[in-house]
């Protein structure tokens, strides 16, 4: 005998919707705590002057210095890489013409969520490198210089909310199949702009690691707000990993009101 399962309720949609989303929202919080927990440890483990995070520090310091100083064609590379393509003026050039881009689709809380967490990345990274007042690295026969304190990478720390940025926008126009190839390729970019900035002696490990960690609480922190204003406006969950406004790519990407459809 066959049975037919009965059709599922808008009830039932709207309740399993509801657990989806308390996952996707559950998930952005721990990542902004785990985040935030994990960049504390280190903030304190730096003031503190750990010696095996110091000889971790200078060991990689002095190695890649070594190298650097030894090929110029290979630091000229990195130079180019770290102060102009990938510097954090022509990410955040890049994240502005992205917000204006939103304006004009008139995704207004989504280009508001781009400037937000950009201006929130680079106003706590510069207050946390005034507080904590490291020095950079001083190396004999310096290849690269760099002004203002060390710790966290203002370059590290940008990559981060800006690949996050272009991700979490763009993606609802990238086929679903290639989603994990970008995130995939944003990562390696990110850690190609730590790696720039220790080869060149202008930056700790400890620098690098600590922007990483401090730009994701930051993006972790603002797409949760987003993702609570989509269950506000009654848009169904998504994944983040999808994108955070799957309706991007519609003529009217967002409700007209708070409460929306």
């Amino acid at each position: 005998m066959v049975t037919h399962n009965a059709p599922e309720s808008i009830g039932d949609r709207t309740r399993r919707a509801d657990r989806s989303y308390g996952a996707h929202l559950l998930g952005s919080a721990a990542g902004a705590a785990a985040a935030a927990v994990l960049f504390g440890l280190l903030l304190v483990l730096v003031e503190a002057h750990w010696t095996p995070l110091r000889d971790i520090d200078t060991g990689a310091a002095d190695r890649l210095h070594h190298i650097a100083v030894r090929h110029h064609e290979w630091t000229r590379a990195l130079s180019f890489v770290s102060n102009w393509i990938l510097s954090p003026g022509t990410l955040r050039t890049a994240v502005a013409l992205l917000t204006l881009w939103l304006l004009h689709r008139r995704a207004w809380r989504l280009a508001a969520w781009s400037a937000v967490t950009a201006g929130a990345g680079a106003l706590t990274g510069v207050l946390v490198k005034a507080i904590v007042e490291r020095a950079r690295p001083a190396l004999s026969d310096p290849v690269a210089h760099a002004p203002g304190y060390s710790f966290p990478s203002g370059h590290a720390m940008t990559a981060t909310t800006s690949f996050a940025i272009f991700l979490l926008v763009l993606l609802p126009f990238v086929p679903r199949a290639a989603h994990r190839l970008c995130w995939l390729v944003a990562a390696l970019a990110v850690v190609g702009v730590g790696f720039t900035r220790v080869a060149l002696g202008v930056h700790w490990c400890s620098d690098v690691i600590g922007g990483w960690l401090l730009g994701l609480a930051v993006v972790s922190a603002t797409t949760w707000a987003f993702e609570v204003w989509r269950v506000d406006a009654g848009r169904r969950p998504a994944p983040v990993a999808d994108g955070l406004e799957p309706e991007l790519d519609r003529p009217e990407p967002e409700p007209p009101h708070s409460h929306g459809s």
